[in-house]
């Protein structure tokens, strides 16, 4: 029998080896772009040196270069495996749950909401470390880059997508589950000035619709749906429907992971 270790390494394996044939496809298709392709997948040896020479090119300025930023980011892939797995989960579930997406390289290369994520692994795992002033840099570099405002104290899980991206916000003690879909201008915020636990936590299977609000220490219950524009002010139960300013219960969705189908439209979910 396997070892859980050579799963993981083969996964990992044939997860590399996909991205190198969409890149190689990219080369023979669009000539244009053969030389991206080639700095940003095939010159590399491994999933975790690609994705950390993409991110830091993306993150550097005149203060901090490219090079010093990759090497934080290689010494986090090093110290704790599980962000690189939790990247590779986050690709797969964009590829999933978006028709737009055609390729694994596609997500890696193109899709802001998904980079965000991965520096916000960063600077978590630097802010865990103790080490809060980079890491608050890194956010800051990540809101800057991407439109997305993550604090690195926010704690994110595996398979989730940020859909479109742009404006999200996470408070510092919010807590997004695995298997999470979030699309633009969605805040996971507080509700004044009142310190600790103080921002939302995300249960697994959620989809929250665009430009929703979700705003102090209260739960979204596991594989519930907030509808777009919705402003949540109370604790959501799981696997319902939530819409309206306040939010209430209107329905139940149609399946038990919202986070999956992506199903915007309330009216098609079940009646309560």
């Amino acid at each position: 029998m396997q070892s859980t270790l050579e799963k993981v390494v083969m996964i990992k394996e044939s997860f590399w080896q996909r991205l190198q044939e969409d890149a190689l496809h990219v080369v023979t298709s669009e000539p244009l772009l053969a030389s991206y392709a080639h700095a940003c997948i095939l010159n590399h040896r491994n999933f975790e040196s690609a994705l950390s020479f993409i991110l830091s090119n993306k993150l550097a300025d005149e203060v901090m270069p490219a090079l010093a930023i990759r090497d934080v980011f290689m010494d986090a892939y090093e110290a704790d495996p599980s962000i690189i797995a939790s990247g590779i989960e986050d690709i797969k579930a964009c590829y999933d749950r978006d028709p737009a997406v055609h390729s694994y390289l596609m997500v890696l290369i193109h899709f802001k909401g998904y980079q965000a994520i991965q520096v916000h692994r960063l600077a978590h795992h630097l802010w865990q470390r103790n080490r809060k002033d980079l890491a608050l840099f890194i956010q800051s570099r990540n809101s800057q880059a991407f439109g997305v405002d993550i604090h690195p104290a926010a704690t994110i899980g595996k398979g989730v997508m940020f859909d479109h991206a742009t404006g999200i916000v996470v408070g510092e003690t919010t807590v997004i589950e695995d298997n999470v879909s979030i699309l633009q201008s969605v805040t996971l915020g507080g509700t004044g000035k009142v310190a600790g636990d103080r921002h939302p936590k995300i249960r697994e299977g959620v989809m929250i619709g665009a430009g929703a609000k979700i705003l102090g220490n209260i739960e979204v219950g596991q594989g519930s749906k907030v509808g777009a524009g919705s402003v949540v002010l109370d604790h959501v139960p799981p696997h319902v429907t939530v819409v309206g300013v306040p939010a209430t219960v209107v329905g139940r969705p149609c399946c038990n992971k919202p986070c999956d189908t992506m199903e915007q439209n309330v009216l098609a979910d079940d009646k309560p």
